[in-house]
């Protein structure tokens, strides 16, 4: 199981967990197999990433934008990791900013 961010799901993936909106209130229960209108429902009330079968926490998981490739991430990651040299990027908030701060360096460096 893995959290996914709700970019990167897609129809016909199956929810790991229940997924509640901000109030507390079921959404969707574990084991449905998702379909285009429970993304569209996810987006409506907030949710932003879901547990997915079969899915891993990984650095696969980020949302890039098109113009961006794998390889151009991991050499901005590089160029970056002194930055976050005193940072735990075990924890989830900081491995997110360092990728999300690598997204924004890749997809502005010239080709």
């Amino acid at each position: 199981m893995g959290l996914t961010q709700i970019d990167n799901i897609e129809v016909g993936m199956t929810l790991a967990n229940d997924i509640h909106d901000r109030a507390g209130r079921l959404l969707l229960g574990a084991g449905v197999e998702l379909t285009q209108k429970h993304l569209t429902i996810f987006r409506t009330w907030g949710v932003m990433e879901v547990d997915i079968v079969g899915a891993e926490d990984s650095d696969q998981n980020i949302h890039l934008p098109a113009e961006v490739t794998h390889e151009q991430l991991e050499t901005a990651m590089t160029a970056l990791a002194p930055l976050f040299r005193n940072s735990n990027l075990e924890h989830p908030v900081m491995r997110e900013l360092l990728h999300l701060a690598a997204a924004r360096k890749a997809s502005h460096e010239p080709s």
